[in-house]
């Protein structure tokens, strides 16, 4: 196809240069989708131009000038702000845009307003995570606003899908299954976390995750203080921006302040994992974790909650174990006995790898965000 017939796709999301599996997933897409096939901008609607002076920032912007993704920040400041959202119009009017896809709930509400007052040809809504039990409104703004604009409704896990249909009663041809993927991660983790924490012996846990209530991390630190008594020099790591007072205080409270390290926002997360023996992930709600994936490259053991898209990732018994959300028992429980089995917990970290590479890769699931551009661009070029 011609480089002046490209179609030209721009991807709407909130943030940029967050560690937010939402947000990273976007933009490892956008850079991911063929650039030879289709004209790529990137959008974020609360961009700043302090953002460009964070590590993540620049290293978002960085990427995205590399790939040939041109970037569009809207410097939208709050909710009720709509001037963004006005040259959000105009610009996917005077470049002509295609496709809009849109990443999570706003963006997909924002998306079907602007995308459709605009005449972008085809729009497409992209959930990472669907959680809106007990907010009804949400539920409506799904089924009847972005429902009926989206010519199709992007949904990371099976459980996700069949609540699309069941729940907000998205017709099933709208509801599309796409399971994430991640793309290649350097050979080698840069930096020694345990050297820079002075962690010499003793097992090392952790996640990566911001410290969001959905998050469930206190659940770990009182897990790590029910397992500090049988494991000594036991360290939790936690990687993830935001709020670190509650889980401070809380591991003050459990005796186990000195071995709670909360890390922040980490530019090298392979760094941090090597340092792990065992990931957990403990959230009340997932879609299709990156940090799982993550989790399972860098051949770690994966000790999980039995929500969303995890048990798609997570195959209990083989690549990790999955336990019940909110049960810290169980939770140390499966700790424990990985840390107690170092030979199985090896074992299941490497079969994790292998199933992370051949059923989660970024290219397979470009390749189908690709198909389904396709396939909607010429439904309306046929209508």
């Amino acid at each position: 196809m011609p480089a002046s017939h490209r179609p030209t796709v721009l991807t709407l999301i909130d943030s940029l240069g967050t560690t937010g599996g939402g947000e990273r997933l976007a933009l490892e897409l956008a850079l991911a989708v063929d650039g030879e096939r289709f004209e790529r901008i990137l959008c974020a609607s609360r961009w700043s131009p302090a953002i460009a002076e964070t590590e993540l920032g620049a290293a978002a912007l960085a990427a995205l000038s590399d790939g040939g993704v041109e970037f569009i920040g809207l410097e939208r400041s709050s909710k009720l702000a709509l001037g963004p959202w006005l040259r959000l119009r105009r610009e996917l009017r005077d470049r002509r845009v295609d496709v809009l896809h849109a990443h999570k709930f706003g963006s997909n509400l924002w998306g079907s307003i602007v995308g459709r007052a605009a005449r972008v040809p085809v729009l497409v809504a992209h959930e990472h995570s669907w959680a809106y039990e007990g907010r009804p409104l949400r539920v409506l703004a799904d089924r009847w606003l972005i429902g009926r604009s989206a010519d199709a409704l992007i949904a990371v896990s099976a459980a996700d899908r069949r609540r699309m249909i069941e729940v907000e009663r998205i017709p099933p041809q709208k509801a599309r299954l796409i399971p994430n993927g991640m793309p290649p991660v350097p050979s080698a983790a840069a930096g020694d976390v345990r050297a820079e924490l002075g962690i010499e012996t003793g097992p090392v846990i952790g996640a990566v995750a911001d410290l969001r209530p959905e998050k469930a991390l206190d659940l770990l630190v009182r897990a790590a203080a029910q397992l500090a008594p049988r494991h000594p020099g036991l360290q939790l790591l936690i990687a993830g921006g935001g709020d670190q007072r509650a889980l401070r205080a809380l591991s003050a409270e459990l005796g186990v302040g000195d071995a709670v390290h909360l890390l922040g926002s980490r530019g090298d997360v392979a760094a941090v994992l090597e340092a792990l023996d065992v990931a957990v992930n403990c959230s009340e709600r997932e879609g299709s974790s990156l940090a799982v994936m993550e989790y399972m490259e860098a051949a770690l053991p994966v000790v999980a909650t039995r929500v969303g898209g995890t048990p798609d990732l997570v195959e209990d018994g083989r690549t990790g174990l999955l336990v019940e959300p909110g049960d810290v028992s169980a939770l140390a429980e499966a700790i424990g006995g990985l840390l107690d089995d170092p030979e199985r917990a090896r074992q299941m970290g490497e079969r994790g790898r292998a199933r992370r590479r051949a059923e989660f890769d970024m290219a397979t699931m470009a390749g189908r965000i690709e198909a389904l551009y396709d396939e909607l661009l010429d439904r309306k070029r046929g209508a």
